[in-house]
Parts: C-alpha cells; sequence; structure tokens
C-alpha cells in the first residue's frame, strides 16, 4: 500500500469512495438547478484555502451558470485544508453562517479521517440549500460535471 503522504490524490479514495460522493453531487443535483462539484488535491500551494477554492472555481468555468448558482467544495487531504465557495446567486441567499457551518460539518467528520462522510454530507446540505433558493425547473440542464475533479 501506497504512504498516505506519497499518495495522489485520487488514489487517496476507493472506487467506492469515489462513487459515494458523486452519487451525493447527483442527488444534491436532483432537485435543484444548482451546480456541485468535488476538487481534491493532496498539497495547497495557498495560504488561504478560500484563495485556491476560488481559482479552481475560476478555471472549472463554474462561474458560468446561468443563475450563479454553483458550489466548489475544496480538499487539500496532505495539507488538511478545506474550503467551500460559493457562486453570488447562492452565497447572496445562505449568507456567510451558511458556509461557516457547512465547513465545521466538513472539519468535524475529517478530524475523525472520515473524509467521505465529511465531503457527502457537505455535498447534501448544499444541495438542500440549492433545491430551497433554486428549485429544479423543467428544462433544467446539469450545466457542470458531477464528477470529482482531482489535482496533484
Amino acid at each position: 500500500m501506497l504512504n498516505w503522504f506519497r499518495k495522489k490524490a485520487e488514489d487517496y479514495f476507493t472506487p467506492h469512495q469515489k462513487q459515494v460522493i458523486v452519487d451525493a453531487i447527483k442527488q444534491a443535483e436532483k432537485q435543484t438547478s444548482g451546480e456541485v462539484r468535488v476538487f481534491v488535491e493532496s498539497k495547497c500551494e495557498y495560504v488561504n484555502a478560500i484563495d485556491r477554492a476560488k481559482e479552481l472555481f475560476e478555471q472549472l468555468d463554474m462561474h458560468k451558470t446561468e443563475e450563479r448558482n454553483a458550489v466548489i467544495v475544496y480538499v487539500a487531504l496532505k495539507h488538511r485544508q478545506l474550503a467551500v465557495f460559493a457562486d453570488a446567486g447562492i452565497y447572496e441567499k445562505t449568507g456567510a453562517n451558511f458556509w461557516n457551518d457547512n465547513v465545521r460539518l466538513m472539519l468535524s467528520h475529517f478530524n475523525k479521517e472520515d473524509y467521505v462522510d465529511g465531503i457527502a454530507n457537505v455535498v447534501k446540505e448544499i444541495g438542500e440549500a440549492l433545491q430551497t433558493h433554486f428549485p429544479y425547473q423543467k428544462n433544467d440542464i446539469n450545466e457542470l460535471p458531477d464528477d470529482i475533479v482531482f489535482g496533484k
């Protein structure tokens, strides 16, 4: 087995664990026009993980959703950093406390090394907020892929 510190980001999770996260994304988006992406990498080269999340948000064209209702869940496993970054449309409707609470929820799971449930539960919470503020529309299309994005 690979040493934890030498693993590539993709190797931190088993195929089943990856599927649990992807299923959480699909379920979260089922009743909303909103979009959720999960980005996992080993190291965060930024001092503040939210800066990295913002950069990835732009690189993944998440700012181009029609209703500005996309959210990225960012995790750097080796450096033990995480962030949740939401576009203006959903952030304005939920406020800072909602996002801070979700970071705390992820941290409570991560502190027990329960990364998959931490990510999946936060995705579920985000999905519920998106459903409340951006319910599914008849002609809704999935604007962004549901797969996990793995960095270095």
